[in-house]
Order: structure tokens, then sequence, then C-alpha cells
């Protein structure tokens, strides 16, 4: 499958957003430590770790909110959290992970961009805050 083929469907349903730092990572025109990619997405450490091991999780397709991404994504969606868990476990993060998704304002969403941050290597407190 190519990257392109992935778009087809879910680029069409979002129109063109506009381009974000994420969309840099995405054709590599900025750094970014990536440590996992596929077709449909790929992962990267977060430049403002919150936590010993913080990394992203990013569609390729632009979907720039969890709240807008549509029911027939089900499946992308769920292949994003298929990879949190995967890359969590090459991290070591064998004592557990934190995975969060930010969206829209009052959810402190800062680049929209649909991405899943996965926060380990130390104990996480509740609530969130």
């Amino acid at each position: 499958l190519g990257i392109g083929k992935v778009c087809v469907s879910s680029c069409a349903s979002y129109g063109s957003p506009a381009p974000t730092i994420f969309s840099k990572v995405i054709d590599k025109s900025i750094p970014a430590d990536i440590i996992y990619e596929d077709e449909k997405c790929l992962a990267f450490r977060d430049i403002s770790p919150q936590a010993p091991v913080h990394f992203l999780v990013i569609p390729r397709v632009p979907i720039p909110r969890i709240s807008e991404a549509k029911d027939d994504d089900a499946e992308l969606l769920g292949h994003l959290l298929v990879v949190a868990k995967n890359v969590a476990k090459q991290q070591s993060l064998d004592e557990g992970y934190r995975v969060v998704i930010n969206d829209g304002k009052h959810g402190a969403q800062s680049v929209y961009h649909l991405h899943v941050h996965v926060l380990g290597g130390r104990r996480m407190t509740w609530p969130p805050g």
C-alpha cells in the first residue's frame, strides 16, 4: 500500500486543513526522532517530554481533532492505539504508561492534527489536571 492510497478517502473527508508542524514531520521537511513508521502513521519522541518516555503517534491523514474523526476512520483510530501499545512495549514501558488525546481548546490541544501522547517511565498521578 502506498501512502497515497491511505489518503484517498480520508483526505477527501477532511479537505485540505492548514499544514501543521506535524505535516512537516510527516513529509520530513523538519527533523524528528521518529521511532516507528508505517503507511498509516508514525511515532516520534515529543520535543517537550513530560515523562522519561514521551512519544506521539500521528496519522498521516490530517484529521484535525479526535472530535472531527469520521466513524469510518475506526480502523485507522484502532491502528493508532495498536501502534501506541507496540511502541510502548519496544520502549520497555512494562510497568505501564498513559495514553492521552487532547481535543480542542478546553482539552489543551496545541497542534490541530490528531495525535496520541504516550507517557511512561514514571508513576502517573491522578487526576491529571
